[in-house]
């Protein structure tokens, strides 16, 4: 597998199959379609999240013909064959469907949630590192995308997920100062811990802390895994505030480049009820 580095969104057609990559003689795994670059002229550079092996990168050929491109679908889950011939070259994919995710680009709320989940995976991840959990809930959030309403509260929580697997998690469990752990309504924007809303009270720096919407919290109604339930609008943009000020200072560069993905996703959730939220949750 390639070495640990996420750059593969920055490289140019020219360099994507030069770049150094440790040597790989055959990997196999079943993975999620994340991205997928043209590279020269019928190939693509495709990025994928493999249950076992964590971010992968590869060369499919003939990406651009009609049985590829439906296979190839951002969301898919694939079993996924890589190989290298020689060192220090991108190794070849190829893939058979085991889940079609297709129908999710044909409305525009799951097409957008659909271009920012997978966008925002492929950019955080190193490349190489095992991410089964990570891989797991954004399967089941894309399954959940195709199969009901009421999805949109586990695009928050993947994203909160995806803070935990690079080490910066908010530490949601208790209040930072002390105070009682059933009333936390605040996270610290520099620590990213919890604070009670009786230690925060008064305090000259109140303003400064990032509201925490009830559905982030574990062990209450409405958190946790991707069937924990929906949450009602403004819970909906607390969270995304939350969870995005800290996507941003850790993913520096990356993250001005899949911004505007998110921004798409927050404009249509901000022009009406998102379908399927639940109201005052």
């Amino acid at each position: 597998m390639c070495g640990a580095t996420s750059a593969w969104s920055g490289l140019t057609e020219a360099e994507a199959p030069h770049a150094g990559c440790r040597h790989v003689e055959r990997i196999a795994d079943d993975a999620l379609v994340l991205t997928v670059r043209p590279h020269g002229e019928h190939g693509a550079v495709v990025r994928f999240l493999g249950f076992a092996q964590g971010l992968l990168a590869g060369h499919v050929a003939g990406a651009r013909s009609r049985a590829r491109r439906a296979a190839l679908q951002p969301g898919n889950r694939v079993a996924l064959r890589l190989a290298a011939r020689v060192h220090g070259q991108l190794p070849s994919a190829e893939v058979e469907v085991e889940r079609s995710r297709a129908l999710l680009s044909f409305a525009p709320e799951t097409a957008a949630a659909l271009a920012w989940v997978t966008a925002l995976v492929a950019a955080a991840l190193p490349e190489g590192m095992p991410h089964p959990a990570l891989a797991a809930r954004l399967d089941a959030l894309l399954e959940q995308m195709a199969q009901s309403a009421g999805w949109q509260a586990d695009v928050v929580r993947l994203e909160a997920a995806l803070l935990d697997e690079l080490g910066v998690g908010l530490a949601l469990s208790g209040c930072a100062l002390g105070g009682p752990a059933d009333a936390l309504a605040y996270v610290s924007p520099h620590s990213g811990r919890a604070v009670s809303r009786q230690m925060a009270a008064g305090r000259a720096w109140e303003r400064r802390l990032l509201p925490l919407p009830a559905f982030l919290l574990p062990g209450r109604p409405g958190a946790g895994g991707p069937d924990a339930g929906p949450a009602d609008a403004q819970a909906l943009g607390r969270g995304l505030a939350l969870t995005g000020h800290f996507l941003a200072r850790e993913l520096g560069p990356a993250w001005a480049r899949i911004a505007p993905l998110r921004a798409r996703l927050e404009g249509l959730w901000q022009a009406g009820p998102p379908a399927g939220t639940a109201r005052g949750t």
